[in-house]
C-alpha cells in the first residue's frame, strides 16, 4: 500500500476542507472547487488529513514539498547517532607490542563514541588463573579511563572473561568533533592552494608601469642606431675566394 498522500485528480471525496498556499484556512468546499483554486494558482491539492471527515487538503507545490520532507530525512539520519558495541579480543599471556596495538583500537573505539566489549580468551591450563584475565582487563580499563569507564565488570563467560567499556563522550559530541575536524583539515588544504602567486596582482599600478618603461627604448634612439649600423662600412671584411673545382678522375686503362 502506497504510503504518499493522494493529490489532484486522485482525491474521491465528494467535499474536503481546504487549507490555502500561505496555511489560511478557506472553509469546507466542493472538491471541484479546490481543483479549480489549486490550477488558478498553479499548485497542487494535496490530501494531507485522509481520515478526518472530511478529508484535509492543502495547496501546495507538492514537488518542492517531496524534495524539502527528503533533505530533511537525510539531514535526521545524519544526525542520529547510533549505538555501537566494538569487540576487542585478547589472550591471558599477550606480548607487550600487541597489548599496545589492541590498546590503540581501543581507544579510537571510545574517541568515536562507540562502546567497547573486551574479552579475554582462554585455552587449556590457563582456564585455572582467571586472575591473569582479571588483572589484564583492569590495566587496560586504568590506561584508558581518561577516555572511557567500567560499564560491565569483569565477568567469567564459560572459556571467556568479558567487560564491557563505555565512553565518557556522547556518540554526537564525537561525530560534531569529527565533522568540525573535517571540515577544518578541508579548509587548511583550501588555504595551502591560494599560494603567493596572486600576490603580483595587488602590485601599485605605477610601479608596474615605471619597471615596464625603465625596460622599453625610445623609438627615435632605436631608428638612429639602425641607421648608423646599416652606413658604417665593414671592418676586417675577408676576400671572397672561389672554392676549386674538382676535376673527374681520367678513367683507368685510358
Amino acid at each position: 500500500m502506497s504510503t504518499e498522500p493522494r493529490i489532484n485528480d486522485r482525491i474521491r471525496v465528494p467535499e474536503v476542507r481546504l487549507v490555502g498556499p500561505s496555511g489560511e484556512q478557506v472553509g469546507i468546499v466542493p472538491l471541484a472547487k479546490a481543483l479549480e483554486l489549486a490550477q488558478e494558482y498553479d499548485l497542487d491539492l494535496v490530501e494531507v488529513a485522509a481520515t478526518a471527515r472530511p478529508p484535509v487538503c492543502k495547496l501546495m507545490d507538492y514537488g518542492k514539498f517531496k524534495y524539502e520532507s527528503a533533505m530533511k530525512a537525510r539531514e535526521a539520519r545524519k544526525n542520529q547517532a547510533h549505538t555501537v558495541i566494538k569487540e576487542m579480543k585478547l589472550r591471558p599471556k599477550i606480548d607487550p607490542h600487541d597489548y599496545d596495538t589492541k590498546k590503540g583500537h581501543v581507544v579510537r573505539f571510545l574517541k568515536q563514541g562507540d562502546k567497547v566489549k573486551i574479552t579475554i580468551m582462554f585455552r587449556g591450563r590457563e582456564q585455572s588463573r582467571p586472575e591473569l584475565g582479571f588483572r589484564l582487563l583492569h590495566r587496560l580499563a586504568e590506561d584508558v579511563q581518561d577516555l572511557g569507564f567500567i560499564e560491565s565488570s569483569p565477568k567469567q563467560d564459560g572459556r571467556n572473561m568479558i567487560m564491557v567499556l563505555g565512553p565518557h563522550k556522547k556518540k554526537t559530541e564525537a561525530m560534531a568533533e569529527a565533522r568540525a575536524l573535517a571540515d577544518a583539515r578541508k579548509a587548511e588544504r583550501l588555504g595551502r592552494t591560494a599560494g603567493p602567486e596572486d600576490d603580483a596582482a595587488e602590485l601599485d599600478a605605477e610601479e608596474l608601469d615605471a619597471e615596464l618603461g625603465a625596460e622599453e627604448l625610445d623609438a627615435d634612439t632605436v631608428d638612429a642606431v639602425e641607421t648608423e649600423a646599416l652606413d658604417a662600412p665593414a671592418e676586417d671584411e675577408a676576400p671572397e675566394v672561389e672554392a676549386p673545382v674538382e676535376q673527374p678522375a681520367a678513367p683507368q686503362g685510358a
